[in-house]
């Protein structure tokens, strides 16, 4: 029988309930980050700007913004200029005055942004509003090179660029954290278990009847009004440490590389597998032969394929009633089973309702 390795990553290998701070495991409603867009152009390209319409017009109009006017029609044929979109993440509780770094993309078939610098553009929020101003150098991480013959050579992608810094907070955006008699957290991963532990958690501390668990996800914790007070109130409660509830059983999937991660609540009950693998083979063998009688008729080469199939005989393994995560990977192993037989055996399992989690392909 050949040999295949199957690799398989357990996920929560002790037994041992884990505890997590609080703010790593979840995070107050309310205080997040906001995604910030903008349109610009850059400029002072060596020749590896863009040529699109949409950048000529955005050119023309910012020279009319100095009092520079060109007539109607005018073409700047500027390649040292390209149209960008500019993308930046404001942090929560920005202030004005404050920086923030911008991501530069290039919008047209500018092919290369190196050496170039943004000028003043505005950053908008999902409302519309302005909350920065970006402006600056760009870091290209990228490189292109081009030949004579129109051969391009790239490294990373010089169409995108970084500046560090590049934007100045303008606006802040307004929050719900000063507001009202309650904070509220919101788990990462939604769990019933968890949400009760947190709200115990912060109860053994502070008193009962402080935290109280609205679902698998939220817990409201009553709060001091007064900003400083609930900082620090905020502070105490995030460093708490909390038991995790263990994760539902569940068995992931990747179709296309192959790999299998089993969690380790995973049993299954008691069933029969039976493995077995088909190999077909096709060799081609071609034949030189002369189709045609008459003389001179030339040869020619005819295809002729034989076709072998080696059936391995099958091998068959029996879990009992809560087999484990170990019982099933030393079956699996025992039988040299590839990755892709693993899947077909789980998928059948599940189908004939013995196996005991949730089998999930990605």
């Amino acid at each position: 029988m050949k040999t295949f390795f199957l690799a398989f990553f357990l996920m929560i290998l002790s037994s041992v309930v884990s505890a997590e701070r609080l703010k790593d495991i979840a995070s107050v409603e309310g205080v997040r980050d906001n995604q910030l867009f903008g349109y610009g152009l850059v400029i002072g390209l060596n020749g590896t700007g863009d040529d699109t319409d949409f950048t000529n017009q955005s050119f023309i109009s910012m020279l009319n913004q100095f009092g520079i006017n060109l007539p109607d029609g005018a073409s700047t044929d500027a390649d040292n200029v390209a149209a960008v979109s500019l993308t930046a993440t404001l942090p929560p509780f920005s202030k004005p005055g404050q920086t923030i770094d911008v991501t530069v993309s290039s919008l047209g078939n500018a092919s290369s942004l190196r050496g170039g610098t943004l000028l003043l553009s505005a950053l908008k929020g999902a409302d519309g509003q302005v909350y920065a101003i970006a402006q600056g150098n760009l870091v290209v991480g990228g490189l292109g090179v081009g030949g004579a013959d129109g051969s391009r050579q790239s490294i990373a992608v010089p169409t995108v660029a970084r500046i560090p810094n590049g934007a100045s907070v303008e606006k802040a955006v307004p929050t719900s954290f000063n507001r009202g008699d309650t904070l509220t957290f919101n788990l990462n991963r939604p769990d019933f278990t968890t949400a009760k532990q947190v709200a115990d958690k912060i109860n053994g501390l502070l008193g009962p009847g402080v935290a109280q668990s609205l679902d698998a996800t939220s817990v409201r914790v009553s709060a001091p009004r007064d900003p400083s007070q609930r900082v620090t109130f905020l502070s105490i409660l995030e460093n708490l440490e909390v038991e995790l509830g263990r994760e539902r059983a569940k068995i992931v999937v990747n179709s296309r590389t192959g790999t299998i991660i089993i969690g380790q609540d995973v049993t299954v009950s008691p069933a029969a597998v039976t493995h077995g693998s088909l190999t077909v083979t096709i060799k081609s063998n071609p034949e030189v032969g002369q189709p045609d009688i008459l003389p001179g008729a030339g040869q020619e080469l005819a295809p002729r394929q034989e076709i072998e199939t080696d059936e391995e005989s099958g091998h068959m393994f029996v879990f009992t009633q809560g087999a484990s995560l170990n019982d099933i990977v030393r079956a699996v192993n025992q039988v040299g089973a590839a990755p892709g037989d693993v899947m077909a055996i789980l998928e059948g399992l599940k189908q004939a309702g013995a196996l005991n989690a949730d089998l999930v392909v990605i």
